[in-house]
């Protein structure tokens, strides 16, 4: 049975989804102007400034050494591989074809989840992910029209990937501290990096860079890369990982709901009939039992 806790961490879980789906047409618009590598270092060095603000404001404590290992394998999920592969997708697809791919990251959660933080799905929620994951692929190759794999789509993959393992560790991370300490720890030890990186690819001029695209770097830096991890952090501690974590289905079709005004995609009707046989999915798969080690 689902208590309360674990439905106030579902209903966390559904506003971090909400901020993350600004994630991809915030890029895509970004990188418009900026190179994507800069972009991600960019993002990262933003954040990490404001995370490490935020902690000697509130004069946070070192984490034990114990945790810094894990620490370290998160932020370079979440702080390099997932901005950087996502940066680079972003060059080569649109917004909304980026977002369909990014409906398997709850499946690929809920493995990442069973390997590091001894969650036990039962096979109604494996069935379920299953399930949503295949609508999501379906409609992924309806719309692109491709037969082949593109190169966007192998970036698309590296950032799946760094999602779940990214969202995993964070999420068993934060059952020990406040979501926000966890992200916060992230961008600030990796300032030192971020910064160099910045430095090294900062372009020649910045004269020609819209307002639309500095609007997309400020979004991926202070919502995306931090204040997102708020919220989805708690909602992964709260709710547990692999169930917070099949929210992200959703995703999707925040992205291509998003997608129109701010990229100037297309939006067609099927979306709509897929979007609710995903939400089912989602509402199957949440009443699915989910045991926590």
């Amino acid at each position: 049975m689902t208590t309360s806790r674990e439905r106030f961490g579902i209903a966390l879980g559904l506003a971090g989804v909400l901020l993350f789906g600004g994630t991809l047409p915030f890029t895509r618009l970004a990188v418009i102007a900026f190179d994507p590598l800069f972009l991600s270092a960019a993002r990262a060095t933003i954040a990490g400034c404001t995370g490490l603000v935020l902690l000697l404001i509130l004069r946070r404590p070192i984490p034990p050494r114990g945790s810094w290992l894990e620490f370290a394998l998160a932020g370079t999920c979440t702080i390099i591989g997932f901005p950087v592969f996502m940066a680079l997708a972003m060059v080569h697809v649109p917004a909304s074809h980026g977002g369909v791919v990014l409906g398997i990251i709850p499946l690929a959660t809920a493995a990442a989840a069973a390997l590091v933080a001894h969650e036990r799905p039962s096979a109604g929620f494996w069935l379920a992910s299953v399930v949503g994951a295949a609508i999501v692929v379906v409609f992924m190759i309806r719309q692109s029209g491709a037969n082949t794999i593109q190169r966007g789509d192998i970036y698309l993959l590296g950032t799946v990937l760094s999602g779940a393992f990214g969202y995993t560790l964070s999420g068993r991370l934060s059952r020990a501290r406040p979501g926000w300490e966890v992200i916060s720890w992230q961008v600030a030890s990796f300032l030192p990096l971020s910064l160099v990186a910045t430095y090294v690819l900062w372009p020649y001029s910045l004269a020609d860079v819209s307002t639309r695209s500095w609007v997309g770097l400020a979004y991926v830096s202070f919502i995306s890369q931090f204040f997102a991890f708020f919220v989805f952090n708690a909602a992964m501690a709260m709710g547990g990982v692999a169930r917070a974590g099949q929210l992200m289905l959703l995703q999707p079709f925040v992205i291509v709901a998003l997608s129109i005004p701010v990229n100037g995609e297309r939006f067609e009707l099927p979306t709509l009939l897929y979007a609710a046989a995903v939400v089912a999915v989602v509402i199957v798969g949440q009443r699915t039992i989910v045991k926590r080690g």
